[in-house]
This record gives C-alpha cells, sequence and structure tokens, in this order.
C-alpha cells in the first residue's frame, strides 16, 4: 500500500484531511475552469460559424463584477465590437496586420466596465469594417456577417458583427461605435433598434479612434427597455430629463428623397401619436432649407454642387464634411502607423486610407465652423423637447457582391441622411418599422444634442403602439363582405 494511502488510513477520522482534501479539489476545479476560459478567449474560427452567423471575431466569456448581482443589467448577455479594448486581448480594428502589430491591450474599455460592473456578461467580440471605414459590414479579411433578415443582402456596418449578434438573438444587446452611421445604418439593414447618443455623451476612454469629432460609443437591441437599461448604465448625469410633452417634427423632404418604402411610415407615427397622451399633433418642415439658412459655412461647400437640386446640394455637402473631417483626423491619428505598417486593405478601405492619408489641413477651420454652425442650429430646432422624424436610410441594403458603381451612389446617399446626426452631434435611434419586399423598414428620431435619456423614454413610451400600427398598415386587404364588396372603412385602414 502507497504511503498516501496508508496516510489516509491512519488519519481518516481527522477532520483537517478532509478540509486539506476539500480545498485541494475546489483548487483544482478552479483551474481546470479558468484554463478552459483562457482557452474560449483565445480562440478565433477559421471561418465564419453559420450558427454565429459569422457575427463574432472571437468568443469569450467576462462575468460580471462580484456584488453585481442585483444591478440592473443581471443576466443579459452582449458583444462588443473588435474596436474596444478587453485587457489581455489584442484589439483588431478590422485588420490583421493591425492585429500582427500591435500588443495585447493594459486596460478594458471603460464602457465594457460599467456593463460588466452593472451585471453584464460580455460574450466576445465582434467584426468590423476595417479601421471603421465603411457602412456595408463586408470585410475583405474576415468576410461579412449573414444579415438574419435579408440573408441575400449586406448587414451594414461597420458594427456589423454587433448588429448581426442582436438580430439573430445570440446577445440581448452588443456595443458598436457610430462615426458616419455605423450604428445606426446596420441597425435598420437588420431590422433591430440602434442608438448613436450625443458626441462626447459616453466615453471613448479604451476604444480606438477613427475620427474624434465624429466618434460615438452606440448600441443594438431588440427591445426597447434594454436599450433605455444600456443608456442609463453608459450616459453621463448631465443628459436632459424627460419631459411630458413631445414636439414631433417630420422632415418631409428626407422622406421625398428616399427609395425605401416610406409612405405608410409617416401615417404610422402620426396614427400612434393620435393614440398617445403627451403628443401635441405633428408638424412638418423642409430640414434642408433650415440647414442651408443656419449654417453659413456650408454655402463654400455648395457652391461646388450647384448642378444637384436644392436639397441633394445641401446633404451632398453636408456630407462632404464629413468624410473630409474623417479622412482628417483618421489621419492625424494613424498615418505614422499606415506608413509604418503597409497593411493589406480591401478595396473599398484602402480608397478611404489611401482619401485620408491625402487630407490637407487647407480647409480644416472651415469644417469646423460648420460642425459648430450645425450644432447650434438643431440646439435652436429641437431645443429639449423636439423630435425629429427621418429615413433612417436612403436605399434598401444592396445585394452581396454589387457592382461598384452601385454601391459609390449608395454610399453617397446613405451618407447624405447619417451625416444630419453625425455632424450636429445629436443623438438618434434607428426604430425597425416592418418590411416591404422582404426588407426591413426604418425611421429615425432625432433629438438635441444631451437629450438622450429623453428620446430612449420617448421610444420606449411610443414602441408598441409604433408596432400596432405597423401590423395594422402592411395586413392583407379584408376578406369581401356577403355581396362581393370590401368595406370602405377596412380599406382605408391599409392604406
Amino acid at each position: 500500500m502507497s504511503k498516501a494511502l496508508n496516510l489516509l488510513k491512519r488519519n481518516a477520522s481527522n477532520p483537517k484531511l478532509w478540509l486539506l482534501l476539500g480545498l485541494g479539489l475546489t483548487t483544482a476545479v478552479l483551474l481546470v475552469t479558468e484554463t478552459r476560459r483562457r482557452r474560449r478567449r483565445r480562440r478565433i474560427p477559421s471561418s465564419p460559424d453559420k450558427e454565429l452567423y459569422g457575427s463574432f471575431m472571437q468568443r469569450f466569456e467576462l462575468l460580471p463584477f462580484p456584488g453585481a448581482r442585483n444591478q440592473m443589467l443581471c443576466g443579459l448577455t452582449f458583444a462588443v465590437k473588435d474596436i474596444f479594448h478587453v485587457k489581455g486581448n489584442v484589439t483588431g480594428f478590422g485588420n490583421p496586420d493591425w492585429k500582427k502589430t500591435h500588443p495585447q491591450a493594459e486596460i478594458t474599455a471603460l464602457v465594457v466596465t460599467a456593463l460588466l460592473s452593472n451585471g453584464a456578461t460580455c460574450v466576445g467580440n465582434t467584426l468590423m469594417d476595417e479601421f471603421s471605414f465603411g457602412i456595408s459590414g463586408q470585410n475583405h479579411h474576415y468576410g461579412t456577417p449573414i444579415n438574419p433578415r435579408t440573408p441575400s443582402c449586406i448587414p451594414g456596418g461597420s458594427s456589423s458583427g454587433s448588429a448581426v449578434a442582436v438580430a439573430a438573438g445570440l446577445v440581448d444587446f452588443a456595443i458598436g461605435t457610430d462615426t458616419t452611421g455605423c450604428v445606426r445604418i446596420p441597425a435598420a439593414f437588420c431590422g433591430i433598434l440602434g442608438f448613436r447618443p450625443s458626441h462626447g455623451a459616453v466615453t471613448t476612454i479604451g476604444v480606438l479612434p477613427n475620427a474624434q469629432s465624429l466618434d460615438t460609443i452606440g448600441w443594438f437591441a431588440r427591445d426597447p427597455s434594454v436599450l433605455s437599461l444600456v443608456g442609463r448604465v453608459l450616459l453621463q448625469s448631465n443628459s436632459v430629463e424627460t419631459k411630458r410633452i413631445r414636439q414631433i417634427s417630420f422632415a418631409d423632404d428626407l422622406f421625398q428623397l428616399s427609395k425605401v418604402h416610406n409612405l405608410k411610415t409617416v401615417s404610422v407615427i402620426g396614427k400612434a401619436i393620435e393614440t398617445l397622451t403627451g403628443y401635441p399633433s405633428p408638424r412638418h418642415m423642409n430640414i434642408c432649407q433650415y440647414i442651408a439658412s443656419k449654417v453659413p459655412n456650408l454655402k463654400g461647400f455648395c457652391e461646388q454642387l450647384a448642378h444637384q437640386p436644392d436639397g441633394t446640394s445641401i446633404l451632398k455637402a453636408l456630407s462632404t464634411v464629413m468624410l473630409s473631417l474623417q479622412g482628417y483626423e483618421f489621419k492625424t491619428n494613424h498615418e505614422e502607423w499606415i506608413k509604418h505598417a503597409k497593411p493589406r486593405l480591401g478595396c473599398y478601405a484602402s480608397d478611404r486610407v489611401t482619401a485620408a492619408i491625402k487630407t490637407t489641413n487647407d480647409n480644416i477651420k472651415a469644417l469646423y465652423r460648420v460642425r459648430t454652425e450645425m450644432r447650434a442650429a438643431f440646439q435652436c430646432l429641437l431645443k429639449d423637447d423636439g423630435i425629429l422624424v427621418i429615413p433612417t436610410v436612403a436605399d434598401n441594403p444592396l445585394k452581396l457582391n454589387t457592382e461598384k458603381e452601385i454601391s459609390s451612389e449608395f454610399h453617397e446617399r446613405a451618407f447624405a441622411l447619417s451625416s444630419i446626426a453625425s455632424i450636429s452631434g445629436c443623438c438618434q435611434v434607428a426604430i425597425p418599422l416592418g418590411h416591404h419586399n422582404d426588407c426591413c423598414v426604418s425611421v429615425s428620431f432625432m433629438s438635441s444634442h444631451g437629450a438622450d435619456k429623453f428620446l430612449l423614454d420617448t421610444v420606449c413610451d411610443m414602441y408598441r403602439t409604433l408596432q400596432e400600427q405597423v401590423s395594422v398598415a402592411y395586413s392583407p386587404l379584408p376578406p369581401p363582405d356577403t355581396n362581393g364588396n370590401f368595406e370602405i372603412y377596412d380599406l382605408l385602414e391599409n392604406v
């Protein structure tokens, strides 16, 4: 008999022995568990996993902090875009050469820390467009996440993996970044809620920058209450509190420019307002005319586009300012690394990075003046109780592998709409409103800078009624009556 067995036999009645054995067994279990957890964190799928819709770069588990059991996000899971630092991981920025040339993160992004401390569990990081350039969701190196709503179409980007993970039900919510529409556009294409907060309302510490004057931390959810809970955790306390009265305005000219099926959208929102209390009759306005009158420094950019219709010229000029500002700041942040590393780039990312590196600061002051004037103009328009209703996107999502010429027009029209909030710094939420021709319909609510909580509360207040009105508007025509005729009332309800 071995010495160990003899020792066990002689001391079988000694409680200290069993205590030591128990501690040893517990330690062994903890070591095995930790080893497996670390292995999970390091595992990167070699190809998109169909069950995960190709949305994840890496699957790992970050558990809530001790003592967070009763916090507001307890029991909820989330994923983060591969632009947020997670201590011990290399943040990829959507490009393999970036990942190869950078060390493991020494900190975890404050946004991730805040979510963990409030009870949520992080289950991995998600795919993105390279360097956050792009709104298609297609990555030359890692593939394209599958749009769960329309698999034959792009999911939208650059926060594509985060949007897909939420739309597919893989997580309760997901975190992304929105610089030029990178949360709002994938939310629209994937049929979920997407929130871009006011510029500067959520800390970006621990997040790789694309363009600081435009970058925001946004998030996705399927449920408006979850969207709001995340906002309560992440938004700083100086955000405007909710007021009972909400003044809604429709940007009629933007709905006319959009090719998406919007004929019923305004009607759906109007009927929802009639049903709810605390909502005066909506107003209608031409937002392009308003911008032209309140942002004088935009005139110089419009003069180069005089051959285009007035509305198109204003929005094109605004998107030109947005993209120029993005290019200038990206160059400031990353030019040294780009020139030294000479990274392999996909076609679209290559075009954008090359344009950014060639950017000069000749008109940089004019760009910042437009941004300042836009902020003031929209604070004056929306104050702390106004909501502007606009289409989230101008077109349905492109089919996968669409020709570059068509893609170019698509990008221009998408940037035209997204530039309004990006340049003004306003908060904006994309809201799904059913489907048309197998594509998701989305509308956006915008509120003034700092009115984030007000906007999130408004979505919670209206969401159920909006979806009820969507069901009515998109329901099939009723059967004929006994005389073979439709009831006129039923027909009108479906117009």
